[in-house]
């Protein structure tokens, strides 16, 4: 059967069981969640010594580990064994009469990390009739800010949407070091319930005035003396905003831009769902529809091909080492011009 991170952590709570769990797919983050749950849950920490076992891929095999499974538990009624790493892990196929009837005391988990297991494998197969598959998925750029208000809240703490665009910009879709960064805010908040951008300026380094979040922002309003500003500033900070996360952020903001453009929509909401940002924050509506206003859907395909032209630039293709401050600066005037 299939299961989400969630239903497999709250039958865990349940002391619900299954023989086997193959936690696969492209995100590690959710399957590092649900494995280090299980390690600390499935058994009482007076049991894990005797019938707690990790492996890593790297250093087992398909036989040892099958061996392992058909043991039966010392004192207690399962055995629990890990395998961590399992995507190099040679010879599925060696596991698979055991995946086709598995001993019902132990429970199985393995990790299958940044990679879906091929579920046309008879493995795969005898895993679904036999136990639980979970299929962790990488998280599209619209579905980040509504997993860092999750964990914020997990954290009983507020956080307002600038701040959290402004996090997400800055991190991107690395789902574990999103939560990396918001432990290490909470741990500066001092007893406050609230993490602005104040505080991701001061304890994370990003500036408030000069990211490219609000280089987007001048860009949407062709507010020219603050975009030079921004390009200025990056200029001077090459370390912390290196030219490839500035073009990639571009690229994406101006897909969304190209969206709203092409479709002609003029309800709020519509406009919203259709980039995936929620309704009700008005700053970041009234930024894509002045957008829309400001680039013609011809003008956004321009930007399109400047923002590939300069990814080559930046790579050295047709360019004989101009610094990334001085295309930057091209790049932007450009888009404004």
């Amino acid at each position: 059967m299939n299961q989400s991170h969630e239903e497999i952590i709250a039958n865990v709570r349940k002391k619900i069981f299954h023989p086997l769990y193959l936690l696969e797919g492209e995100e590690p983050y959710f399957i590092d969640v649900v494995s280090e749950f299980m390690e600390k849950n499935i058994l009482p920490e007076s049991e894990q010594s005797f019938n707690q076992t990790v492996l890593y891929g790297k250093e087992t095999n398909a036989l040892d580990i099958r061996t392992r499974a058909m043991n039966y538990p010392m004192f207690s009624n399962n055995q629990v064994i890990i395998v961590k790493e399992a995507q190099e892990l040679k010879k599925w196929e060696d596991l698979e009469p055991y995946f086709e009837k598995p001993v019902k005391t132990t429970v199985l988990v393995l990790c299958h990390k940044h990679k879906n297991f091929d579920k046309r494998t008879k493995a795969a197969k005898a895993i679904a009739s036999n136990g639980v598959i979970m299929t962790s998925k990488k998280l599209y750029e619209n579905h980040l800010p509504g997993f860092v208000e999750d964990v914020v809240s997990q954290h009983q703490l507020k956080m307002d949407s600038r701040a959290v665009n402004l996090l997400v910009e800055y991190v991107g879709n690395d789902l574990s070091r999103l939560v990396h960064e918001l432990e290490k805010l909470k741990l500066n908040l001092k007893g406050r319930k609230e993490i602005t951008v104040d505080d991701i300026e001061l304890n994370i380094g990003i500036s408030k005035e000069y990211n490219t979040f609000e280089l987007n922002k001048a860009l949407a309003y062709k507010d020219v003396a603050k975009a030079n500003r921004i390009v200025d500033y990056f200029t001077s900070n090459p370390k912390s905003n290196p030219m490839v996360l500035t073009l990639g952020s571009l690229q994406s903001y101006f897909s969304k831009i190209y969206l709203v453009v092409q479709s002609k929509l003029k309800n709020d909401k519509d406009i919203a769902e259709l980039i995936g940002i929620n309704a009700y924050n008005r700053t970041a509506l009234e930024e894509y529809k002045a957008a829309s206003r400001n680039f013609s859907i011809e003008q956004v395909e321009t930007v399109f091909g400047l923002l590939h032209e300069y990814d080559l630039r930046t790579k050295g293709v047709n360019d004989a080492g101009t610094k990334e401050g001085a295309l930057l600066k091209e790049l932007v005037y450009k888009i404004l011009h």
